[in-house]
């Protein structure tokens, strides 16, 4: 979802996601920011449930620091209660101070042992224990047998390691494309989940996108990293700009996606840099006989 871009409204919003809904698409995916003109995310999980039918739901990421904890696994499960099942919850520390002052949240939080906390205390909500002294546990209970399906957000391997214990899987990026070392990463997690008994972990990972002529695009993608990116000097940005995310036409598309596939890659989020919703179709068109629509 183009939930970064400005001038945003209803409209484009459910163009957006009912187009990814009946595209080839595995999932829809959007991001948290608080310091920011993006919709609140958790209005958009409600608004993207009633939008939407077939593809799952992903955060990508909420910061559960910024939230209290209660509050947050009720709004969670009322989100996939609402889609019937179809939320995935990517979660992270967060990167910018400014968002953890927005809201009044102490920035001692801002760690892997912070986020843990809150997931404890989201899981025993979602099994349906009482955490708070009332009559009756919170609730509504999530449609998903104990929660939504977690995967955390990093591109770090200690974090990785440190989440194998309650996550289900890695919803990381890329800001190069660089394949091996994203495969470095997914070792990590592979072993890590290993190491705890676990299932093998849902591997995603993801990069900002603009497909088109080649100078068209990649101008495109510089434009949304300097806007997104407005805590960050702009020649700082403009010195990233030329090399970060991808940039090009729908074949060169196709081959990042198959070099990602190769390395077992269960997913890519594509982060868009427009809110033409001409760039989503253009994938949808390029991708429709290589990946098909999932039932």
């Amino acid at each position: 979802m183009p939930v970064m871009e400005p001038n945003l409204d209803a409209a484009t919003l459910a163009a957006w996601a009912q187009a990814i809904d009946t595209g080839p698409f595995s999932s829809l995916c959007w991001g948290e920011r608080i310091a920011f003109d993006n919709p609140d995310s958790l209005t958009m999980l409600g608004a993207l449930a009633a939008w939407t039918d077939r593809v799952r739901l992903v955060t990508t990421v909420v910061v559960p620091q910024l939230h209290d904890p209660v509050m947050l696994a009720k709004a969670l499960a009322t989100g996939d209660m609402l889609s019937g099942g179809r939320l995935t919850v990517g979660l992270g520390v967060g990167g910018r101070h400014e968002d953890y002052n927005a809201v009044g949240a102490d920035i001692a939080t801002q760690t892997m042992r912070g986020m843990a906390d809150s997931v404890a205390v989201m899981k025993r909500i979602w099994a349906g224990e009482k955490v708070t002294d009332s009559t009756l546990p919170v609730g509504p209970p999530p449609h998903q047998t104990g929660g939504p399906q977690l995967l955390v957000g990093t591109i770090g391997p200690k974090t990785v390691r440190s989440a194998a214990s309650w996550a289900e899987g890695l919803a990381g990026t890329t800001l190069d494309l660089d394949v091996d070392k994203q495969n470095e990463l997914f070792d990590v997690a592979r072993t890590a989940w290993a190491n705890q008994g676990k299932p093998s972990p849902h591997l995603a990972t993801s990069f900002w996108f603009a497909i088109g002529d080649a100078d068209e695009a990649r101008a495109q993608v510089r434009a949304h990293l300097l806007r997104y990116m407005n805590w960050i000097p702009t020649e700082f940005v403009d010195a990233m700009a030329p090399t970060t995310g991808w940039a090009g036409s729908e074949d060169e598309l196709l081959e990042v996606l198959r070099r990602f596939e190769a390395i077992g890659t269960d997913e890519i989020h594509l982060i868009p840099t427009s809110s033409d919703i001409n760039q989503v179709r253009r994938v949808a068109d390029a991708i429709a006989d290589v990946y098909p629509v999932s039932e």
